[in-house]
């Protein structure tokens, strides 16, 4: 066997009472990805701040290489040999790709900045690395992937072969995920190594060789990901057997109330948009990121305004870009972004969590505390939100209790409609079976339920899939879908047939098709 690239034995890390890592190890061999899984808190940050020198272990050792990690402040020696791709991009995106590739370290000129051999050594090392983007676009026009794949190539020009990549996946669709996949086993040829750090296990099977599970803050398995089941990772993970089953119900009855009426809705996004939601009724949308869905469910949700077409709830016009009146109507929406659209960082779990209510909560603009108080405890009771309290900062949650702040949020108001914009989107197993609960449970309450997502466990709850192919509804799925049909759908494939742009995706009488052709 090859030495090690990166050894991690018996590490143990304590924030005052709090033991973040009480047995974190990890050994990933060169030119591997590794998958790093478990729940959130069960120490996969704190392992990896660790990995990257960000931190020190209060007990332990790291190895690169079969050599000691360098001490905490020799920045340079540990950029060498690590670098981590996060959720969030740590670009400035104002400076160009070849100024964020080179910063801190630009080649000069009699102690000026050379900007022609600052981009002609940019569009080198983009191109040694096979990085599309040209050196001079505002790093802010970039697209998540090529984003994710330019801090790739910055820690690359370092001298860095073990790339630690957190969630890459999260914000991108599935052309855009397999596209991902491929540069990194293009790179993985080249020497690069790889520690894949992902809450969506299908993934994990896709790419990785070699997965590492934590839980509770403790290492327990280590395997090849060819010789460990689902069902036994999944066990790894959670502690306990997690029955993955269809929900067995019946379906929506022809005669429950419509709630929602969509006619010929149209914006840049979306063309000739028809759609009805019945009361008690879980209609899906998918399609790729270029689909239009997260924007047809944002202008429902009061954040666009279309350019033509009509939306009624419960027979009543549905205003467009006023989130304040769409909230008034009896809508409510958890966004596709809980970092930028979901919570306010600075506030508490008792704050975000009531922002919705508060004309609920006190009269002539004032606020009780104690009411809040008592409104944001049973929110949080009922969403099995742990926290310290509703006085707890909601920067201190992890991500899938951060997630579920944001969903008591938007089930607060008693919403007759709820949008979903990838309501599971970076969270754990058991969180998301927690938060997809939420909306059974709404669904049960008669409320009408449209639901975005990317991730085909979330869809499987639903009584119907609309499908959207560049802006259209291409096709429509009950219940009951198989895997390929809605996947063929979502890639515009219909029969063997590519759809072009141009084309009807919808077969005269039959709006997706015979899943029996």
């Amino acid at each position: 066997m090859s030495t090690p690239l990166v050894h991690a034995q018996g590490i143990v890390k304590r924030y005052g009472p709090t033991v973040a890592l009480a047995d974190g190890r990890l050994t990933v061999r060169p030119g591997e990805s590794h998958a790093l899984v478990g729940r959130n808190g069960a120490g996969k940050s704190t392992l990896v701040g660790i990995l990257t020198g960000v931190q020190a272990p209060d007990a332990g050792t790291v190895r690169f290489d079969g050599e000691p990690a360098p001490p905490l402040a020799d920045r340079d020696a540990w950029r060498r040999r690590v670098a981590c791709v996060y959720q969030k991009p740590t670009v400035v995106p104002e400076l160009t790709v070849a100024e964020n590739l080179f910063i801190n370290r630009q080649p000069l000129t009699r102690r000026f900045i050379s900007w022609r051999r600052l981009r002609a050594e940019a569009g080198e090392l983009l191109a040694t690395w096979d990085v599309p983007v040209d050196p001079d676009t505002r790093t802010a026009d970039l697209t998540v992937e090529d984003r994710q794949m330019v801090e790739i190539a910055r820690a690359l020009s370092l001298g860095a072969r073990f790339i630690v990549l957190d969630e890459p996946t999260a914000r991108l669709d599935n052309r855009e995920i397999e596209r991902l996949f491929g540069r990194m086993r293009a790179l993985q040829d080249s020497g690069v190594t790889f520690l894949f750090i992902s809450h969506h296990l299908q993934e994990v099977y896709e790419v990785c060789q070699t997965v590492t599970v934590l839980r509770d803050a403790r290492w327990i398995t280590t395997a090849p990901v060819a010789e460990l089941p689902r069902d036994a990772l999944v066990e790894a993970m959670a502690g306990e057997s997690v029955a993955e089953h269809a929900r067995t119900r019946g379906s929506v009855p022809a005669t429950s109330p419509v709630v929602l009426d969509v006619r010929g809705l149209t914006s840049a996004a979306y063309q000739d948009v028809d759609l009805t939601v019945r009361r008690g009724e879980v209609v899906g949308l998918a399609g790729t990121s270029g689909s239009g869905k997260a924007e047809l469910a944002e202008t429902l949700a009061g954040l666009r305004t279309p350019t033509a077409g009509s939306a009624r709830l419960d027979g009543g016009p549905l205003p467009f870009g006023d989130v304040r009146a769409a909230l008034d109507a009896g809508v409510a929406c958890v966004p596709r972004d809980r970092h930028e659209q979901g919570l306010v960082p600075g506030m508490t779990v008792g704050d975000n969590a009531t922002l919705s209510v508060l004309d609920r909560l006190g009269r002539f603009g004032f606020v009780g505390g104690e009411r809040r108080r008592g409104f944001a405890t049973a929110l949080i009771d009922r969403l099995d939100i742990h926290t310290e309290g509703p006085g707890q900062p909601v920067s201190d949650l992890s991500g899938g209790n951060a997630q579920k702040v944001v969903m008591a949020r938007a089930l607060a108001s008693d919403p007759r409609l709820l949008v979903l914009i990838n309501p599971t989107a970076g969270v754990d197993v058991k969180s998301k079976q927690s938060l997809l609960a939420r909306m059974d449970s709404a669904r049960e309450d008669g409320t009408a339920v449209l639901v975005v997502s990317d991730e085909l466990d979330d869809l499987r709850r639903c009584d119907r899939v609309l499908v959207l192919f560049h802006g259209r509804i291409a096709a429509e799925h009950p219940a009951g879908w198989r895997d390929h049909e809605l996947i063929a759908s979502i890639e515009g494939v219909d029969h063997g047939h590519s759809i072009a742009p141009g084309d009807d995706p919808r077969p005269p009488g039959r709006p997706g098709g015979d899943p029996g052709d």
